[in-house]
């Protein structure tokens, strides 16, 4: 299958590491993956922070640099959930019904990581191997807009070596929500504490979620609290094996 790689802003600048773990797992899964240079930022944070008609131009552009793939993922269910649910309906706004029909033709073919690996491929066992105590954070994207369930959970279960423990109260927000840590600073604070709590107290050595975004919130509470605990995206878990270790 000829698949588009959708990095996404974040992990592009931040966490290349998220992208290289996806291509190598694709790969090893014995399809081609192809990383479309034209490609930019799915418009979550203009859309979200009200800059409605900003937005149009990251939709067409999505649009016309994924155009033609079997399949397009990305390591980012909050990116997904955007694509998914917000792009044709900011084109449907804006009246373009070219920008309708293309919009239209790619969006379908949109898939988070774990959603891809478990409905497209089929599959839950890839091949890794991670032997860590592991607990999984389930995004707010990922459970209430993707509806991913349990499928990342069903993933790690498949991976040789590790110790996957529940986290409680896992459904709670890390108080992240992109912007909203910015304009309620102390909220977003207390959520992360909570969430740190619940992390420590499973005794974990990584903490795993499918965004990088939430992580990057969560591990920085990590550090500063000198936890011991490190932050590890699912596509790098799934990437990983034992010849890593060799």
């Amino acid at each position: 299958m000829k698949i588009a790689l959708f990095v996404t802003c974040l992990n592009d600048t931040m966490f290349p590491g998220t992208g290289q773990a996806s291509v190598r797992l694709l790969r090893r899964l014995g399809h081609e993956v192809d990383f479309p240079t034209a490609q930019t930022c799915c418009g979550q944070m203009h859309f979200n922070t009200g800059y409605r008609r900003q937005t149009v131009p990251m939709v067409r552009g999505f649009a016309e640099a994924f155009a033609g793939y079997e399949a397009v993922v990305t390591p980012s269910a909050s990116c997904a959930a955007m694509i998914r649910d917000w792009h044709p309906k900011i084109a449907a706004e804006e009246g373009d019904g070219g920008l309708s029909r293309r919009v239209a033709e790619v969006v379908p073919k949109v898939y988070e990581l774990s959603e891809f690996l478990v409905d497209v491929l089929g599959v839950t066992d890839v091949g890794a191997y991670f032997p860590y105590r592991v607990t999984y954070h389930p995004t707010c994207h990922s459970l209430r807009m993707l509806h991913v369930g349990d499928r990342p959970l069903r993933l790690l279960r498949e991976v040789r070596g590790i110790d996957l423990v529940e986290l409680p109260e896992a459904t709670e927000c890390c108080g992240f929500g992109g912007t909203f840590a910015l304009k309620n600073s102390e909220v977003s604070a207390a959520m992360c504490a909570d969430k740190v709590t619940n992390v420590r107290s499973t005794g974990a050595e990584a903490l795993c979620s499918a965004d990088n975004s939430c992580l990057m919130h969560i591990g920085g509470a990590l550090t500063r609290t000198r936890s011991g605990v490190r932050t590890v995206h699912l596509a790098e878990i799934l990437a990983a094996t034992e010849d890593d270790r060799a």
